[in-house]
């Protein structure tokens, strides 16, 4: 078939309109106050969109900004920026050419589910997120108006440290911080995100917040870099080898979450701020719940091995007695022979804390003692009832925890709960012995309410290690020492490793059966709500740091 020709268009005919006796309009000269406008948006529009180099390469790399992180953060279009055009006074070493508006720092304020927050993040594309005086100065403004106002405060890391042009002012500025970080301490909570290096003395404003975020593979703290370590010791150690996410949070215990990226650290800010009330003088926020108050879980009744040495998980009693099984575990990667966290009990925020069976069958250490007393000290701070689930063998043995200081350190956590005022419910679901029976929250530490389930045993010692003392030379002399000893053992856990002889002397409230505990502790929690306690004169305790 023959292709057809398209056919041609006829051309447009344009004319051209007369312009004779028509005149331009004049236009007005701008007023001095539309030129100082236009001279603000130019201005601002250049704080807020750097075209450094640095920053170019930021964006490039598709890497979230510090205002990127902070919208990441935040309620859409709540955030309230203080101080866009703050520059560094610094003189020499070609600062004078280096001034950007921000000078490594973006803060303010906003809100998160239209609660409200003051953030702070420092901006690794204005001289490497150095802090400075002017940097300083930002943070500190930030830090007062959060303390005044009685609001949280969210700081997040990424910086090169102190800015060395400056020399003693820089560090003269972190003071400044740190000084802030302890006077707010207790009295509003202090969040920290490690987005990227927080290396030297910036690591302690940190260390002093209740909270401290590490995004997995991009965080990173230490004091000393290792250059450093390399020339004094010869030892060859990565930035995440020697600072990073994993090792803070399962070796040092320094950070309590491991986001794996920054959407997921900003959800997981979200979340925790959920269970937290905006400061002391404020209870924690109390959410209706549709789970039944009521509510019985069967599998309760047999979550307890009958083997006394057979583990379980403690999260697994924890998450089926709390609201909707929810259950949000602090610093989970550490001391995993003890648990804590948040949840919420009744519509009421609650802390948690149990030993965990399944490590270390449950036994307390330096570390579980240092984790467990700091989370139970922010607890009593932030007005957060505390719910204790035991089962403890007694303190982990051994020279290396005696040489560590087992002592001091386990004394934190008696020291914790002693002096803890906010409702105190404990229930024990099996062992409970010796001197770590005094630490976990007995009746005679203050506690308000103590259940036990019948597994629970409650003694000195174990049956086997007490019969073995008790009854020494017994079986030395029995003409089948293991047949005594089986039968000495089963007299000894009779009479003593039960909760009934503690339940006799008042030591426990009450022998529950454990389908009942999510019921039992709602009734005590609501009573306990209105918990007054007296503290004696002082300026304040000694705790066995």
């Amino acid at each position: 078939m023959a292709q057809r020709k398209p056919r041609s268009l006829s051309p447009v005919r344009r004319t051209t309109p007369s312009l004779e006796g028509v005149e331009a309009p004049q236009r007005e000269a701008a007023t001095v106050s539309e030129q100082k406008i236009n001279q603000y948006r130019k201005r601002r529009y250049q704080a807020l969109h750097a075209e450094t180099d640095a920053a170019n390469r930021r964006r490039a790399a598709g890497k979230a900004t510090a205002r990127d992180r902070i919208e990441m953060l935040l309620d859409s279009g709540s955030f309230v920026e203080l101080d866009v055009f703050a520059t560094h006074r610094a003189q020499g070493f070609g600062m004078e050419e280096r001034k950007i508006a921000g000078d490594g720092v973006v803060a303010g304020f906003g809100e998160i589910d239209r609660r409200p927050v003051a953030v702070y993040a420092y901006d690794a594309t204005v001289l490497g997120g150095s802090l400075g005086e002017v940097t300083a100065e930002k943070i500190v403004k930030v830090q007062e108006l959060a303390l005044r106002n009685r609001v949280p405060i969210i700081g997040i890391n990424d910086s090169g440290g102190a800015r060395i042009q400056e020399g003693v002012v820089a560090l003269a500025g972190y003071a400044d911080i740190f000084y802030r970080n302890v006077r707010s301490s207790g009295v509003i909570p202090q969040l920290s995100i490690i987005a990227g290096p927080c290396t030297g003395g910036a690591v302690y404003s940190p260390a002093i917040t209740d909270f401290i975020f590490i995004v997995a593979g991009q965080g990173y703290m230490f004091i000393t870099g290792p250059e450093v370590i390399k020339v004094v010791t010869g030892e060859a150690v990565s930035f995440d080898e020697l600072g990073g996410g994993h090792v803070h949070n399962a070796t040092s215990g320094v950070a309590h979450f491991l986001p794996k990226t920054e959407q997921e650290c900003a959800a997981g800010v979200r979340r925790l701020l959920s269970y937290l009330p905006l400061s002391n003088t404020e209870r924690p926020p109390f959410v209706p719940t549709t789970d039944d108050l009521e509510r019985a879980d069967v599998e309760l009744q047999t979550i307890v091995p009958e083997s006394p040495s057979k583990p379980y998980d403690m999260r697994e009693v924890v998450s089926r007695v709390l609201d909707g099984r929810e259950f949000l575990e602090v610093q989970p990667f550490f001391a995993q022979n003890i648990v804590v966290g948040l949840g919420r009990l009744g519509g009421h925020v609650v802390g948690i804390v149990g030993n965990q069976p399944k490590v270390l069958a449950g036994a307390i250490d330096i570390n579980a003692s240092v984790k467990a007393a700091r989370f139970i000290r922010f607890c009593d701070a932030f007005g957060i009832p505390i719910i204790s689930f035991v089962d403890v063998p007694g303190y982990l043995p051994g020279r290396d925890q005696e040489h560590g200081g087992i002592i001091r350190h386990g004394a934190k956590l008696l020291y914790a709960y002693a002096e803890a005022t906010v409702p105190k419910l404990t229930v024990i679901t099996r062992k409970d012995y010796g001197g770590a029976y005094c630490v976990m929250s007995p009746k005679q530490m203050g506690a308000d309410l103590n259940l036990a389930w019948p597994t629970a045993e409650i003694a000195v010692m174990g049956p086997e290690a007490a019969v073995n003392i008790i009854y020494k030379r017994d079986l030395a002399s029995a003409p089948d020492p293991a047949a005594r000893r089986k039968e000495l053992v089963g007299e000894y856990t009779v009479r003593f490793a039960n909760p009934y002889v503690a339940a006799e002397r008042g030591y426990i409230d009450d022998v529950i059966e454990p389908r009942e505990t999510r019921r039992e502790l709602i009734r005590g929690l609501q009573l306990c709500l209105r918990k007054t306690v007296e503290r004696p004169t002082r300026k304040h305790g000694n705790i066995p740091l």
